[in-house]
């Protein structure tokens, strides 16, 4: 009743709410992407979508039909793999920015790590400019990261999904227009860090560092103590912490974009880095709701 090309198509319309996004994820025409959605609303005899000039939203059955994608998709290809006899081996060294520590992200890799138990996954949770780096250096296989919406795609990437960078902290914070904006940032090479300060002298407005650190947990901990304010993506807003109001003044920080960045190396590792990258794409819708 339903195509696998289609639920593939679904879900990646529904991770970027993007026809045109998803057209460059899956190689297609955006027109093919339209076509595959078409049929599958046509199957369910329910709209999935909501699309006009603003954007493309998913409606209420769409967003039940995201679980029974990706259900039915894990179906196949166990089934896929069981009949063939294929099972992945080798060594994955898999990197994540810290903005998925509060995210479903270890589901999907649990499950992989089902599916795949041969493949021997090593994880490393870093800055996305370190893991950026390191697997430029070839110290890692695939890495999900995040990039600012303004820079230029790099080789091998595959977009997760879009968000916005805002500004957010202690539901009770109260900013003194006259006094320096107090920051919690990560150090360099964070990516909201340099974004934050450039808005800010863009502003013309003054700043100081109320609290640096590698670690999303702490920067949520001095958040929540009312210490300052940090710059991060709307969809990942921890819980205890708000978006701050318009009425603070602070500057727009514009979009980041969450992407799938493989490395060179080929072989056995090549399958286990095309078989995690999948599953990630597969559940990216996840990775932007919090636990």
């Amino acid at each position: 009743m339903y195509e696998p090309t289609q639920l593939r198509t679904f879900l990646a319309v529904a991770q970027t709410l993007s026809f045109t996004q998803a057209a460059r994820r899956l190689g297609l025409r955006q027109s093919t992407v339209s076509q595959h959605v078409r049929r599958l609303e046509e199957a369910t005899g329910r709209p999935l979508f909501v699309r006009d000039t603003h954007g493309v939203e998913l409606t209420e059955d769409g967003e039940a039909m995201l679980g029974f994608a990706r259900t039915i998709l894990e179906a196949h290809e166990r089934a896929a793999a069981f009949f063939t006899g294929t099972r992945l081996r080798g060594r994955l060294r898999f990197g994540a920015s810290e903005d998925f520590v509060t995210t479903r992200l270890p589901e999907i890799l649990e499950a992989f790590r089902r599916e795949h138990p041969e493949v021997d996954l090593e994880l490393t949770v870093e800055l996305s400019g370190t893991l950026q780096s390191r697997l430029e250096a070839g110290r890692l296989d695939l890495i999900l990261a995040k990039r600012r919406g303004d820079q230029a795609e790099l080789g091998g990437e595959e977009l997760v999904w879009q968000d916005v960078l805002v500004w957010i902290g202690a539901p009770r914070l109260r900013l003194d227009p006259d006094r320096p904006v107090p920051l919690i940032v990560y150090p360099p090479p964070g990516i909201t860090r340099a974004r934050a300060l450039e808005a800010l002298q863009a502003q013309g407005r003054a700043w100081r560092i109320a609290c640096t650190s590698s670690s999303l947990s702490a920067n949520v901990a001095a958040a929540r103590a009312g210490l300052g304010v940090m710059a991060h993506t709307r969809g990942l807003v921890p819980p205890g912490l708000v978006e701050l109001p318009a009425r603070t003044g602070l500057p727009e920080l514009g979009t980041v974009d969450f992407v799938l960045r493989k490395g060179r190396r080929r072989g056995a590792t090549q399958e286990a880095v095309d078989a995690l990258a999948a599953a990630i794409l597969a559940g990216g819708d996840r990775l932007h709701r919090p636990r």
